[in-house]
């Protein structure tokens, strides 16, 4: 299958061949816009930093603002949550109140639009819809995770994607990046992504998409209701623990070390108090270190048994976060793992947001088929996204004061820029 590069004479998209095909997509940005973003980022590392400038003493009023974090029932969520429950927030003399789930993203966008919420993660592609189409001031301020999604499905019957058509298949938000893998993953196959009733036949070839809230999928699964979804942790461990369901696709093997949530504050947050943003982003990465650094331990803080945060219990969320194994997964089990050598995991952290995933992604929604009116993306350049949508001075801060990115196992010739590597 060829896919098409729209809007990107800069940065064409080469050809997808076959499943196992592997490209590579380079941050081959033009002066006009590397010059600009590198002065965002700060020195590169063959300029010395200059010294920082003198700063005023936050006010009070500054400070006392408590931040008001908003989550999913997701291991998405991680950061935001040690945040919380260890007090990396409070060790930024910042006041935190009890975080506040919500069962699907449509509800904490509006409690965020409203303010009720001021720290929130979100699916990446849903922040490109929330700025360019609602118009909504909102910042993507840090990565909140990694990889941490799959494809799973009943088990009977659907070994790989060819086994899709004609299946009924629930993806979390029309603009996520689980929507915009399965349809690449979909394409490569040679079948069709339509949005129909779940009711009306479909062609051979085709693929009904829907959306549904993640805590609902493992038990649509088990009854039959649905044949598989796309979805974040811990759903697709629960869909294998608690509803017969097998995993058929890692997206962080599909996209090396993607981003799915990313942290965002408003844009007036920012503006006006910067110092409490990067306290919020200090405390954020400070949580997100930890976690890296404490796989083992975070499900026993997240779950039913420990601060229940997320509604499931520690061994779910264990295996969400930890079972990562060629012997259930590899070519002799599910096949979920294709790409070994790549040596990424079941989730990970790091906060950085590299402006070339962002060009792929804008690049990749372009083709991807969701309900509504997308008419905002055919204006919208990959690279004007890239320095747009992110702030990249808050997260840049908090990750050299967390150690940079040998702290989190990022190679440092990967520390601000890489290759978006892509494997259908």
């Amino acid at each position: 299958m060829t896919e098409r590069a729209e809007n990107r004479q800069d940065h064409p998209l080469p050809h997808l061949t076959r499943r196992g095909h592997i490209r590579t997509v380079g941050l081959a940005f033009t002066s006009a816009l590397l010059g600009p973003l590198l002065a965002a980022c700060g020195p590169t590392e063959e300029e010395s930093a200059p010294a920082a400038p003198a700063q005023s003493a936050p006010t009070s009023s500054e400070l006392d603002t408590p931040v008001k974090i908003g989550y999913l029932p997701i291991t998405d969520a991680t950061p935001l949550l040690i945040g919380h429950a260890n007090d990396f927030f409070k060790a930024e003399g910042l006041t935190v109140e009890q975080p506040t789930l919500f069962r699907g993203w449509n509800a904490l966008a509006e409690a965020f639009f409203a303010g009720s919420v001021n720290l929130a993660h979100f699916l990446m592609p849903m922040t490109v819809w929330m700025r360019y189409s609602l118009q909504q001031q909102v910042k993507v301020v840090a990565w909140d995770h990694t990889n941490g999604s799959a494809l799973t499905v009943a088990g009977e019957g659907i070994n790989d994607i060819e086994d899709l058509a004609g299946k009924q298949i629930a993806v979390p938000f029309w603009y996520s990046i689980h929507n915009v893998v399965l349809q690449m993953l979909l394409r490569n196959a040679g079948l069709t992504a339509v949005a129909k009733d779940r009711g009306a036949t479909l062609k051979p070839s085709e693929v009904n998409l829907f959306v549904m809230p993640p805590p609902d999928m493992p038990t649509a699964l088990g009854t039959g209701g649905i044949d598989g979804y796309i979805v974040a942790e811990p759903f697709n461990a629960a869909g294998e623990l608690k509803a017969q369901g097998k995993i058929i696709r890692f997206t962080g093997d599909v996209w090396r070390d993607h981003a799915c949530c990313v942290a965002v504050l408003h844009e007036e947050s920012i503006k006006e108090r910067p110092e409490w943003s990067q306290r919020v982003l200090n405390g954020l990465v400070a949580a997100q270190l930890w976690a890296h650094q404490n796989t083992t331990q975070v499900p026993g803080v997240l779950s039913k048994g420990g601060k229940g945060y997320l509604p499931l219990e520690t061994p779910v969320i264990n295996r969400a976060m930890n079972k990562y194994d060629l012997d259930t997964y590899g070519p002799n089990g599910t096949n979920a793992i294709r790409n070994d050598e790549w040596g990424v995991g079941r989730i990970g952290f790091q906060p950085y947001p590299y402006p070339s995933y962002t060009m792929e992604l804008v690049t990749q929604l372009k083709q991807t088929m969701v309900q509504g009116d997308r008419s905002f993306l055919g204006a919208l350049a990959p690279d004007f996204a890239a320095k747009d949508l992110i702030e990249y001075d808050l997260v840049r801060n908090a990750y050299e004061k967390a150690g940079g990115p040998e702290a989190f196992g990022v190679d440092p010739k990967q520390a601000f820029e890489r290759q978006e590597v892509i494997s259908l």
